[in-house]
């Protein structure tokens, strides 16, 4: 029992280690060639945790082989556009100028309902609203509506808007995050008095905190169950 718990777990920091090395991509995000890597790894990596009489090594040669030749093929694609095309295969232009491209459809085996279902879950329900349909080579729609149908944007009536930045998160359950106040040229004595002019005495009792790139503060406090106190 303590061998197959050794294994497993063995086992599990490699594959973690190993889709963590092959990059950040969820699922629907991944090309195909990647997509077979990862079903392939856990497949190897799923025999040597059920059959002990399966050496360690393996099952950790061939998941290792793996990586090496998908470090080796995403390399490739990155400097050669023709390899990348061979290897990911170029985005289908489904829909182009509202007319929907037939030989396309039928190029990529995709049917005029997975193209209508595709666009009801992108927010177009109207195929007469759409300029462009892109199948990308990931299996993602991309839309393009009509320029009489797209949401109107500041830059349409001539607005002009502030800069936006990503908030710095101050405070996650309780602990402050020291990086970020550095970031922000702020102290943690500026953060406990704006704390405590909204009634908060403790840091402990937030549970998260974040300064936007306007400098405003917003927090929230922890809310504890009926009869605990905090620590």
């Amino acid at each position: 029992m303590l061998v197959v718990f050794a294994r497993t777990l063995i086992l599990y920091i490699l594959v973690i280690i190993i889709m963590r090395v092959m990059g950040k991509r969820q699922i629907g995000q991944l090309q195909p060639f990647e997509l077979v890597v990862a079903i392939m790894i856990s497949e190897l990596a799923a025999v040597p945790m059920q059959n002990t009489g399966i050496p360690l090594v393996n099952g950790i040669i061939p998941i290792v082989t793996l990586l090496v030749a998908q470090i080796a093929t995403s390399y490739v694609s990155l400097k050669s556009s023709k390899a990348r095309a061979i290897i990911c295969g170029k985005p289908a232009i489904l829909i182009e100028n509202g007319k929907i491209r037939q030989s396309e459809l039928i190029g990529e085996m995709y049917t005029l309902n997975d193209l209508l279902e595709q666009l009801r879950i992108k927010g177009v329900p109207n195929i007469a609203d759409v300029e462009f349909a892109v199948l990308e080579t990931n299996g993602q729609l991309s839309v393009i509506p009509k320029s009489q149908k797209r949401p109107v944007n500041p830059e349409d009536i001539s607005l002009s808007t502030k800069y936006e930045g990503l908030p710095l998160d101050l405070i996650i359950d309780g602990d402050i995050s020291l990086s970020n106040l550095k970031k922000a040229d702020l102290t943690v004595n500026w953060l406990k008095t704006e704390l405590a002019k909204s009634g908060v005495d403790d840091i402990r009792d937030v549970l998260f905190a974040s300064l936007d790139s306007n400098g405003n503060l917003y927090h929230q406090k922890r809310l504890y169950e009926e009869g605990k106190q905090k620590q």
